[in-house]
């Protein structure tokens, strides 16, 4: 595996910095070396761990019930600062917990640079959850990885402090199976710090040419291919969704095709497709100016959970073939700014009446999916901050899940389940589609005022045919208001572990 940190500056842009300028060494001892903070996993109830120091009265009278997720910092002698971290009940922490634990661990020790973690429980094959040393090891990397990032890269002064080593120490654990899964954790982590990168950049740094530019260096360093297709060329491919919404853009848009090859045959064909509006203004129908408008620089965080899934398909092994679509343009308006009224006709031959130019990002998809559908892909997947309908509907932590096929769908469940990137499956609900009728064109890109969400995936479900196909919806989980447990505040890269689970898995049956 490669596992170095990714340091990335295309030229004329300023985006991807590495992991908080670090790449801490994570690995599992035998007992502590030097540290400057030692957490100690602490259940709810029962004995408190030696190391502690002190009685459960004492720890409950300082507020400390042991809860997953809650710390203490506690004063100690020696100069090496003890966190005691809530286990919940003992023996019963399943790989989310693990990884929320060890993300409590690293907020609460923000200033230190050599940090362990004593987990507090003998591991005999697997814990009382069933989940093997290998899954620990990788939940444990994510949850100190992930709740470390900070995006500081246009910020003069600031001095975080850096992440120099981890030390995880377990009775009976198979620690080789453990460091694998702590190098899996990694490379799904670089991947996550990519996607949240590439959406806080903000939109003077990152424009749809800077995108291909980005793509294209991260290609030649984790061995996937990339294809750039400018104006000219996507004006030959008939892609008139994506031309529509660029037209009253200054910058010209790109199409980005991504490639993997397995060694040997594949066991299957995935089709990924991301949503590439670098800032979305609404366009003609211009957004209000409010707190969101602020985050439409993050309206591209599909095709960025996208782009990043590639970084870590080679070094984990991926054995399908996969091929990703990024749609990317600005939406902005102008004297040549598409219009209401508008009717734009697609690769696929529909012609579509624009009802809306803030319902943009369906129309540069629908170019996209096409495309997979002539490559002969087994299935396609589809990510999108697409409609505040899912915000409004499900909030910050879930993202609906819509599908034609619900093998697909159940495959890209379980994959969130397993990223604890939540999702939930809402109906393609077919008696919507009348919604998207137009007097004048075969379809309108708007539907009702109610169940925005599922028109706009009935809409999407119109260029797949009968390829099995989902669609995540990740307007509400792109980004946190606040550090949370492994979310930091700002772009969370929603979907890029999720996705990179889903297609090692992935087959064509």
């Amino acid at each position: 595996m490669n596992h170095e940190p990714y340091k990335l500056i295309p030229e004329d842009f300023l985006v991807l910095p590495s992991l908080g300028g670090s790449d801490p060494k994570l690995h599992f001892v035998d007992g502590f070396g030097a540290l400057d903070a030692i957490g100690v996993l602490v259940p709810s109830e029962g004995d408190v761990p030696e190391s502690v120091g002190l009685h459960r009265e004492t720890l409950e009278s300082a507020g400390f019930d042991g809860k997953p997720g809650t710390t203490l910092q506690l004063a100690n002698a020696s100069g090496t600062l003890v966190v005691a971290v809530g286990g919940g009940k003992p023996g019963a922490l399943d790989a989310d917990g693990w990884r929320k634990a060890a993300a409590a661990l690293v907020r609460a020790t923000q200033k230190h640079s050599r940090i362990g973690f004593e987990l507090t429980q003998s591991f005999d094959g697997t814990d009382a959850s069933g989940m093997d040393a290998e899954r620990l090891g990788q939940v444990l990397a994510e949850g100190v990885l992930l709740a470390r990032y900070s995006y500081e890269t246009l910020k003069s002064r600031s001095e975080p402090t850096t992440l120099a080593e981890v030390q995880f120490l377990g009775a009976g654990l198979d620690t080789a199976a453990a460091t694998q899964g702590l190098e899996t954790g990694r490379v799904k982590v670089r991947a996550t710090a990519i996607a949240r990168d590439l959406c806080n950049a903000p939109p003077s740094h990152l424009t749809a040419v800077g995108l291909a530019s980005a793509a294209k260096e991260l290609g030649k360093r984790f061995g996937f291919g990339v294809e750039e297709f400018n104006k000219d060329q996507l004006i030959e491919l008939r892609c008139g969704g994506l031309l529509g919404v660029n037209a009253g853009s200054a910058q010209e848009p790109r199409m980005i095709k991504l490639s993997y090859q397995p060694d040997g045959s594949a066991t299957g064909h995935l089709g990924l497709v991301g949503k590439g509006i670098m800032y979305d203004s609404g366009g003609v129908s211009l957004k209000p100016s409010d707190p969101m408008h602020l985050l439409m620089k993050m309206d591209m965080g599909g095709a960025a959970a996208v782009l990043a899934v590639f970084t870590a398909l080679r070094d984990l092994g991926c054995k399908a073939a996969v091929t990703g679509f990024l749609m990317c343009t600005d939406n902005m308006p102008s004297g040549s700014a598409y219009k209401l009224g508008d009717v734009l006709t697609t690769r696929s031959g529909l012609t579509i009446e624009v009802k809306n130019t803030d319902a943009e990002g369906r129309l540069v998809m629908c170019d996209a999916l096409t495309l997979a559908v002539e490559d002969g892909v087994d299935g396609i997947v589809d990510i999108a901050t697409l409609t505040g309908a899912a915000l409004m509907s499900l909030g910050q932590l879930t993202a609906p899940v819509f599908g034609n096929e619900q093998h697909l769908v159940d495959r890209v469940l379980e994959s969130g389940r397993r990223a604890d990137e939540q999702l939930w499956q809402l109906p393609l609900e077919r008696a919507y589609r009348p919604q998207l009728d137009s007097d004048i064109a075969d379809i309108s890109n708007l539907g009702g005022p109610y169940a925005g969400s599922t028109t706009a995936a009935l809409f999407l479900a119109e260029f797949v045919g009968d390829t099995p196909w989902a669609h995540i919806d990740i307007a509400g989980t792109m980004q946190s208001d606040k550090d949370d447990a492994w979310r930091s505040k700002g772009a969370t890269g929603f979907g890029a572990r999720l996705l990179i689970d889903l297609a090692l898995g992935y087959s064509a049956t």
